[in-house]
């Protein structure tokens, strides 16, 4: 495994850096005015840094198999770990690349699985920045982290579908240029159970297709991708409007979320690297008790224990990375499971130890730490909860070990080996 980037990954995440130093970094204060103060998810200056992206080059630079007439750079993951990491420290600055969430997954399964029609349709404007989308499966009344709950009906009607359903954390629903959602839904509740949900198409303006609200999350509402709860009522979409065939909802879903969680983890050593670096400029600028805050040895515990968690967790996604590059999603089941669980937990102690080294300041929303904080504590239960993960990973592991020789002879003895 070589994770060393190549000159021309190098050579474009120095362009990346430059565009995020020069354009986007400085209009950070303008962005938290538009869209907290004024409510504005969609300031005008955001859709100049697109043009402007978009004419550089720097493109849809998270979609590894883009065709030859889509417009991006057909980076690996591996190859976008770096640069992801540097869209990561602004909650907004991957929307200036068209790389944000829920967009990149969703367009990933779009090139894995649209018909012709579906890619001219919902593809091909989401590759252009012109709409975006939302993934609906998440439901309320059912434990969605065992995706068999789902609960949501897909009923065919002759040439349509008919759902009906509740669904929230719909990413981005809310969005005004939420063109379309992907819904998960049973379509035969007669089929085995990892066969009977199915995946279908559901443009937002269809009758019946309603945003009920828009959820907060620790008291913090996302204005820019609001994560929403949608009521679906007898809303009808043509028969042709399903992505893949009936019943292959889990196979598509799982196709999607080995990338999703991956770039998620991505952005957020990002963000564990804007934390550290405050933390370091806090402790070496502000006096307690008459000595700055890098006098007293906890605090500088907690810099160097920030900088470990921050390495490992960045070597663990490279080689995730690299494996769903090389092997496949599958493959590096256990990995992904890996990163979900280890990245979460580094970046909740990350957040936890810049909240103790700012004090008040750093509980209000004049900083990025509560924020932080929100989004680490969330990301323990989205895409999957820890506990889930574990499991998969213990899972993984037994199996492994069969068929292998017992080393409980070799290396326990005593009364208490047997």
């Amino acid at each position: 495994m070589d994770f060393a980037p190549s000159a021309e990954v190098e050579e474009l995440k120095l362009r990346v850096q430059n565009f995020f130093d020069q354009h986007i970094l400085p209009r950070n204060e303008d962005w938290r005015r538009e869209v907290f103060d004024c409510n504005n998810p969609a300031p005008a200056f955001l859709s100049e840094l697109r043009v402007m992206a978009k004419a550089e080059g720097l493109w849809n630079l998270a979609l590894p198999q883009l065709a030859d007439d889509e417009p991006g750079t057909r980076l690996s993951n591996l190859e976008f770990a770096p640069i992801a990491e540097i869209l990561g420290r602004l909650p907004w600055a991957s929307n200036v690349f068209n790389c944000h969430a829920p967009n990149v997954p969703n367009m990933e399964i779009l090139q894995l699985f649209a018909t012709a029609e579906q890619k001219e349709k919902y593809l091909h404007p989401s590759l252009e920045g012109d709409i975006t989308s939302t993934f609906a499966m998440t439901e309320p009344a059912v434990a969605s982290s065992d995706a068999t709950n789902i609960a949501t009906r897909i009923d065919r009607d002759g040439d349509h579908y008919v759902i009906n359903g509740r669904k929230w954390f719909a990413t981005n629903a809310a969005n005004e240029s939420c063109a379309f959602a992907i819904v998960v839904g049973v379509t035969n509740s007669e089929a085995p159970r990892g066969r009977q949900h199915s995946i279908i198409l559901v443009p937002t303006d269809t009758p019946g297709f309603e945003v009920v609200r828009v959820l907060p999350v620790f008291g913090h509402k996302d204005i820019v991708t609001p994560h929403s709860e949608v009521l679906l009522t007898d809303v009808r979409v043509p028969v042709s409007n399903l992505l893949g065939g009936e019943g292959e909802g889990f196979l598509i879903g799982q196709s999607r979320l080995g990338p999703a969680r991956v770039h998620h983890c991505m952005r957020a050593i990002g963000q564990c690297e804007v934390l550290l670096r405050l933390m370091i400029e806090r402790a070496r600028n502000r006096v307690a008790f008459g000595n700055p805050l890098q006098s007293y040895s906890n605090v500088t515990d907690w810099i160097a224990e920030s900088r470990l968690e921050i390495e490992q967790a960045r070597l663990l996604v490279q080689k995730t990375a690299w494996m769903i590059d090389t092997v496949g999603n599958k493959a590096a089941r256990k990995e992904i499971s890996l990163i979900k669980v280890g990245v979460a937990r580094a970046y909740e102690n990350i957040a936890n130890r810049a909240i103790q080294v700012f004090g008040a300041l750093a509980v209000t929303d004049d900083g990025p730490f509560a924020g932080a904080l929100a989004q680490a504590r969330s990301f323990r239960l989205y895409d999957g909860p820890d506990e889930v993960h574990l499991r998969t990973i213990f899972r993984l592991e037994e199996a492994a070990s069969r068929g292998d020789k017992a080393l409980s002879p070799i290396y326990l003895n005593g009364p208490g080996a047997r």
